[in-house]
């Protein structure tokens, strides 16, 4: 369960809630470094950390009717311009993933690269972040990617929805990390 970015281990230190250890071991054997036995739960203390530079890299789709995909291609939704909108979602998510997910450290970013790819049925997102620090930015990519194609479905709801008001050809997929590389500072 341990990773070797923000959900890592201490460096090697434990650090203790109300005289608890910070990481304990469940009943299978993985390690957790963010609750105690008890149920406490704190941010991993990376201070004694060497810094490093980090990428990340994510991706996913979402998938719309053909007729939706053609509209976003004609810059014709309503809206406006669903992947220019789609790509400042996905920037702004990056860098305010440590409000949203609880035990994220607020990281500096230093690069985030969004690319678009439109398919028949499909618009596929890729989200790459650097950072230079303590720990891994995988979160912010991740983050980047689902804000952006929630973003791409809020701008296309309109052509997507049907008579009853679903989305029953609409659905974000196949979310991934697909690249994450760490390179201590200084070699």
């Amino acid at each position: 369960m341990s990773d070797e970015g923000r959900e890592g281990g201490t460096g090697g230190r434990k650090g203790s809630v109300d005289g608890d250890a910070l990481t304990h071991t469940t009943a299978d054997g993985d390690e957790l470094t963010h609750t105690t036995a008890d149920g406490d739960v704190q941010m991993v203390d990376v201070g004694d950390k060497p810094d490093s530079s980090r990428r990340a890299v994510a991706r996913g789709e979402i998938r719309l009717t053909p007729e939706t995909v053609a509209a976003v291609e004609a810059d014709a939704v309503e809206k406006g311009d669903v992947l220019a909108t789609a790509r400042i979602g996905a920037v702004q998510a990056v860098k305010h993933t440590w409000e949203t997910i609880p035990m994220c450290h607020q990281i500096p970013i230093t690069n985030v690269d969004t690319e678009f790819s439109v398919g028949d049925d499909r618009i596929e997102l890729t989200v790459a972040v650097e950072t230079t620090g303590k720990t891994g930015c995988e979160m912010e990519a991740l983050e980047g990617v689902t804000t952006g194609l929630n973003t791409v479905w809020d701008m296309v709801k309109a052509a997507e929805k049907d008579a009853d008001g679903g989305y029953p050809n609409t659905r974000i997929a196949d979310v991934a990390v697909v690249e994450k590389r760490k390179e201590t500072v200084g070699e």
